[in-house]
This record gives C-alpha cells, structure tokens and sequence, in this order.
C-alpha cells in the first residue's frame, strides 16, 4: 500500500511542478499561452496540489532515493505556486495608494460609502475556491443593434433585478480583433448587473475581413443605439463608462476619447494596447501570438506601409486634449501587450492634465481576469468598482 501511495505522490509532485513552473515562465508559443496565464490564477489550487504531494510521499517514505527527489520537487511547486500570495498584500497596498493619490479627497470620501461596493476585502481565498458570489440579475440576450455589410452585430444587456435607471457599463471584449464575442467575460457583466449597472456586452466586425476603423465605428454605432433605447433599457446616459479588455480596451479608449453619441464619464482598460506602431516595431519577447501578424490583420499592413493607420488607431496620439478619467490594469508580466506602454500612456495622460491610474499586477499575465475568483481579477475587480463608483455614483459628480 505505501509503494502505491509513494508513486502517487511521485506522480502528484511532477505535475504539479510542471503546472507551478507557468507561475514564473512566459510562454514561448501560442498553445502554451494558457498555462503562462491561468498558473498564477489558479495558485491556491497548486498549492494544495503540491503540499498534498509533499504529505503523501512523507507518510509514506521508505528511503527510496526518489521518494526524496519527489519531496524535493513538491518543495519547490510549493515555493512557486506561494508567489503570487506572498505578493498580494504589497501590491494591493500600492494600488490602494495610487487610487487616493490620482482620484483626490472626493476618492476617498467615496470610498467610505459602502454601499457602492459589493466586496469590502480586495482577495478572499474562500472565494478563490468557491467563487465569487454574483447575485441576481435581469439578462437579456441577442439584441441587434446594427448590421453593416450585412453583418448582425448583437449585444447583450445585464440589468439588476429591480426596474430603474441605472449608470451604464458597455463592455468591449477582446480577441485580437479576429474572435470574441458579447458572451465573453459574462461573470464580471453579471456582477457589475447585481450591484447597480446596467450592462451592455457588445462585439464588432473582425479583423482581417474588415480593417480598422470598421471597428470603432461598430463600438459608435452600439452607442448610438444604446442612446436611442435608453429609457426601453434603464439606462442613465449621463452616467456612462467604457471598459474593454486587450483589443476591446484599444477601442474603448478610442470611443472615449474621441467625439462620440454619448457622454463618457469614466474610461477603463484591461491589457489594451495603446501605441500601435511602438508595439509593432517592440514585440514582446517570447512573442506567443506574433503580435505583428495581429497587428497588420488589424491594420492592414506594417507602419512603414500604412502609418496613417497606425497613428488613428493608437490612443496615445489622442491624449492632449480634456478626457475622462482613465484607470488601467495591467499585469507586469504581460507578453501580449508589455507593461512599458500603458507606463508611456499614463505618463502622456497625466502631462496633459487628465485623471489617469495605472495598477500594475506584478505576477499576472495578459487575460488574467478570464480566471473570475483568481487572485488578480480579486484584486482589479475591488478597485475597479470603487473607480466606477467614484466615477458614476457618488454624489457631487
């Protein structure tokens, strides 16, 4: 029975060191890309994974030489899968305190006001394992709102339960401009429902089919319509926010930066890329979506060919004007988008005089938030409503 036990803990330990080792290392190419993301995300579980390896192989030890390597290995998928935890309190200190540095006092008035907010604690780790709890939603799916070319492009709206107006969310999801859709990320749409919003997941056209700019104009005319309906769906449109996530955080903060058919109070970017043609010209190293061949898709070609292309589509060049205010989210680790450009686009924001934050992740990836209960979306997720609040409900504004 022991020799069973021990090969189990042999086996237990390898994998789960192989799993922990995605914690610390990017991923060199595309199909490995989702342990590279979900590792640190999904932490709590390897390190019960590999402690549970560990005790196996101790109460079962025999002297076996590779009892002792498997002991070994489990000691060092423990330490690894222990990063990200042991890094949660400093790095939620430090957005705390970039929070009320760039928002001001009425920040921190704001903040007292609990009821604005569904989470008190920034990481749970009860909700690590069980989930985060949703609540009760109205959702209805599937609407049209336009079809250019002949393409349906629909949207889904996340109401709370009551009959209101509400301060509005539309969401824009990612996916490289090629894939997605209103579906994606539905549980951060569903939670932001429960707790005041209403919601609008909306999609595009798609790369390489229709270039830049057949998307932004999709994201204006989902606004339009929304403007045109917002009695029908409970919608408050002086009270407005974009959030977009990797590709969708580009085009939301291109509509909010620019003219568009509603008023946008607050603007929010997961992961969006921001400098297009610095992006191109500096990939990430390792590269795992090839991010030039993403990007001339999008565009339609390389800097040097379509430069006009680049610069409309890249919402640096648009920051030396009056904006919303701007909060990012990035993950230090990032190997789509690199963490230095949202650091060049809050810098440009800022010397132009906008409101604008950056939190960074140190151990997360691109799509860190796909995990909802993970410890980085736990994080982004509590300053991420609070910046919301801020923006759209607290008195005063």
């Amino acid at each position: 029975m022991k020799e069973a036990f021990s090969i189990l803990g042999i086996l237990l330990s390898a994998i789960g060191l192989f799993l922990s080792i995605w914690v610390i290392t990017p991923a060199p190419f595309y199909f490995l890309l989702p342990l590279a993301v979900g590792a640190p995300e999904v932490c709590h579980w390897l390190l019960l994974l590999n402690t549970t390896a560990f005790v196996v192989l101790l109460f079962n030890l025999q002297g076996s030489w590779l009892q002792y390597v498997g002991l070994g290995i489990s000691v060092v998928g423990i330490i690894l899968s222990l990063l990200p935890f042991v890094q949660i309190p400093t790095a939620q200190q430090q957005m705390q305190l970039t929070m009320e540095k760039q928002l001001g006092q009425s920040y921190s008035r704001t903040i007292l006001q609990q009821e604005y907010f569904g989470r008190s604690y920034p990481f749970n780790l009860i909700d690590a394992f069980k989930g985060i709890h949703i609540g009760e939603i109205r959702y209805t799916p599937n609407i049209e709102f336009a079809s250019p070319d002949g393409v349906s492009l629909r949207l889904n709206i996340y109401r709370p339960p009551q009959v209101g107006q509400y301060p509005g969310i539309i969401v824009i999801h990612g996916g490289g401009w090629q894939s997605g859709s209103a579906e994606s990320n539905a549980d951060f749409s569903r939670y932001m429902a429960a707790r005041g919003y209403t919601v609008f997941a909306i999609t595009y056209r798609y790369a390489p089919a229709y270039k830049f700019p057949a998307q932004l104009d999709d994201v204006r005319s989902a606004l339009t319509f929304i403007q045109k309906h917002a009695a029908e769906y409970e919608i408050d449109i002086n009270r407005i926010a974009l959030l977009g996530r990797s590709a969708g955080g580009q085009l939301a903060m291109l509509a909010g930066y620019q003219q568009n058919p509603l008023p946008v109070r607050a603007v929010i970017s997961y992961y969006g890329p921001s400098n297009l043609a610095k992006g191109y010209r500096e990939p990430p190293t390792p590269d795992p979506l090839n991010v030039r061949s993403v990007l001339e898709a999008f565009l339609g070609g390389t800097p040097d060919q379509v430069p006009e292309q680049y610069t409309k589509a890249s919402p640096i060049n648009y920051v030396n004007r009056p904006l919303p205010p701007t909060l990012l989210i990035h993950g230090s680790r990032d190997h789509i988008t690199r963490i230095s450009f949202p650091r060049m686009l809050l810098q440009s924001l800022q010397n132009a005089g906008n409101q604008a934050i950056l939190l960074e992740i140190p151990w997360a990836e691109h799509a860190f938030d796909y995990i909802f209960n993970g410890p980085s979306n736990q994080l982004a997720l509590y300053h991420t409503e609070r910046f919301l609040a801020w923006a759209l409900k607290h008195i005063g504004k």
